[in-house]
């Protein structure tokens, strides 16, 4: 029996969400995320994402009200129950004209169902059309969180604080999150060899 239903090939298997590690891969998913027919909501969810590190569960319940007239507001963490303070300098004038009309009670980052905020399934669908495009197995929700993180730490080599933004408990676990010890493990078998 036929269905018209594709095929999901992953279904069942375990794949290593990996973060955007280039400015050409980030500038590439901007690209794809601005043609899509949410493309204003989609491009601040994903600019968003990789400039603070939140989790998909804390950035789908955000406020529209949260965000005016602060570019530095405090959020409490789902997951933890911490209180956390943003630092949206670089991207206020991009939520400021996006937030522009809206209601302070609205959500930030609507579902197509009206009242309602897009879910972490949405954002994983969105990361996954995304991958599509990108011919890319490996974006999901955490991509972003991931990409936060990478690109945080190749700038100020500073894993004790990014450490304490994302509440692990080890060094050892933000640096495997983030994908640094893969790289690490690579590149220090970029020119190892026995017998060659």
């Amino acid at each position: 029996m036929s269905t018209d239903k594709p095929h999901n090939t992953n279904k069942g298997l375990h794949i290593n969400i990996q973060p955007l590690r280039t400015k050409s891969a980030i500038e590439t998913a901007k690209f794809f995320l601005s043609r899509n027919r949410h493309a204003d909501r989609d491009l601040l969810l994903f600019l968003f994402g990789i400039n603070t590190g939140l989790r998909a569960s804390d950035i789908v319940i955000r406020k529209v009200g949260e965000f005016r007239h602060t570019k530095k507001p405090y959020i409490i963490e789902q997951k933890t129950g911490k209180q956390r303070r943003l630092n949206l300098t670089n991207l206020s004038d991009m939520i400021d004209q996006y937030i522009f009309g809206k209601n302070d009670d609205d959500w930030l980052f609507p579902s197509q169902k009206p009242g309602y905020h897009l879910t972490v399934n949405g954002v994983y669908r969105i990361m996954d059309k995304l991958g599509q495009e990108m011919d890319r197995d490996d974006l999901g929700t955490h991509t972003l969180r991931k990409t936060f993180g990478y690109h945080y730490y190749r700038k100020t080599h500073d894993i004790a604080t990014l450490m304490a933004i994302f509440n692990h408990s080890s060094q050892e676990i933000t640096k495997r999150y983030i994908g640094i010890t893969e790289d690490e493990i690579d590149n220090s078998l970029n020119d190892f060899s026995i017998g060659i």
